[in-house]
């Protein structure tokens, strides 16, 4: 089933501010939130499309994408190292837009109607760099991260000084009459749990220090800068209605030693003799995807482009893949013997010799224009 457009769903148009965009979100979140909705699938599934969209659309990044692209912008792979919209989850909504629902509502949904308070852990930021053979493909890579966890042997009571709510209500008499607002319990944090015992190798909260194997599968296409998400592999929180953070990946791109990218195209300098660009000869190419064979043409010009389509990159949002461009150059030897400086002596009057480029024949700067257009 298709989806509705972003807009659609907040009911405004393509031209709302971000305070508007915000204050639309509210007022959807607020109608189908699931404290005012109890055991209502209707309402949770108006309450979670009304998050996806403000996600993207409260984002300068994602919101110039989907204007641009739609619903396909975030399309592409996700795997265990998803990222952009969709797929969220009640963890997801109240950790990240929690704040937005004021104090009429809990931080948390226990599928009950009951409000129950949710503590996330940190996020962790790690750097991950991939060849072009790698970026082509996609891959799968596997590293290790050393992350904080729930040390086996902690045990939890209930605040006391929330109750196990999370939150701590204040009552303040204004000239507008008395005003109830509601901020995060000082003594857990949030957690609505404190620690009664816990072992002598963890920390304060009950957290230690554990290295993970983790397994990111990363689509092919991304681009130097690329920020991948990982859900719940960062650190732990303390409680046992916590949720554990993101693993935050950034994509840095290895430098290839003879391929340059462009987007999704792929340039390559071939160079050739003399000999070659005048009888003609056939060449074994180095693709990112494998080698291929290219035919030189009898009486190639320095400065040709070929044109190997779909060989390039795919792209992120699935749209077609780049080419590959092979650049001619042709190399003057720069050291003759006798008899080879003989025989262009003789040539340089010759005719044949004599250039004479075809109106079909493009300068270097319709090349290059036409590489840009």
């Amino acid at each position: 089933m298709a989806k509705q457009d972003y807009y659609e769903t907040l009911g405004i148009n393509k031209s709302a501010s971000a305070a508007e965009i915000k204050k639309a979100y509210r007022k959807m979140a607020i109608k189908y939130h699931p404290d005012k909705n109890p055991d209502n699938a209707t309402a949770e599934a108006k309450f979670k499309e009304a998050a996806e969209a403000y996600e993207i659309l409260s984002d300068d990044n994602k919101k110039a994408r989907y204007d641009q692209y739609g619903h396909a912008a975030f399309d592409g792979p996700q795997g265990g190292g998803g990222f952009g919209g969709g797929g969220m989850n009640m963890e997801d909504i109240f950790s990240q837009f929690g704040d937005i629902f004021g104090g009429g509502f809990g931080g948390g949904f226990s599928g009950g109607g009951q409000r129950q308070a949710r503590v996330k852990g940190s996020n962790m930021r790690i750097r991950v760099k991939l060849t072009l053979e790698e970026i082509a493909k996609g891959v799968e890579k596997k590293v290790k991260v050393r992350r904080k966890v729930q040390a086996n042997g902690v045990s939890y009571k209930t605040c006391s000084t929330c109750n196990g709510s999370g939150q701590q209500m204040r009552v303040t008499n204004t000239i507008l009459g008395r005003m109830q607002t509601a901020t995060t319990c000082g003594t857990c944090q949030g957690a609505g749990e404190t620690i009664s015992s816990k072992p002598n190798d963890a920390d304060a909260q009950g957290l230690i220090v554990n290295e993970e194997t983790v397994s990111i599968n990363i689509p092919a296409g991304v681009t130097e800068g690329v920020q991948l998400k990982v859900g719940g592999k960062g650190n732990e929180a303390p409680g046992k209605n916590s949720i554990s953070g993101d693993l935050l990946v950034l994509i840095e791109e290895i430098q290839h030693d003879t391929l340059k990218r462009e987007g999704t195209n792929i340039h390559y300098d071939l160079y050739i003799n003399l000999s070659e660009a005048v009888l003609g000869d056939t060449k074994e190419i180095e693709t990112v995807t494998g080698k291929v064979k290219i035919k030189i043409e009898a009486g190639t010009q320095s400065g040709k482009i070929l044109r190997l389509k779909g060989k390039g990159l795919p792209s992120i949002e699935r749209y077609g893949t780049g080419d590959f461009l092979i650049h001619i150059n042709v190399w003057t030897p720069q050291e003759l013997t006798k008899e080879q400086r003989q025989f262009f002596e003789m040539m340089k009057n010759d005719e044949n010799f004599a250039p004479s480029p075809k109106k079909s024949d493009k300068s270097f700067f319709e090349k290059v224009k036409d590489m840009f257009s």
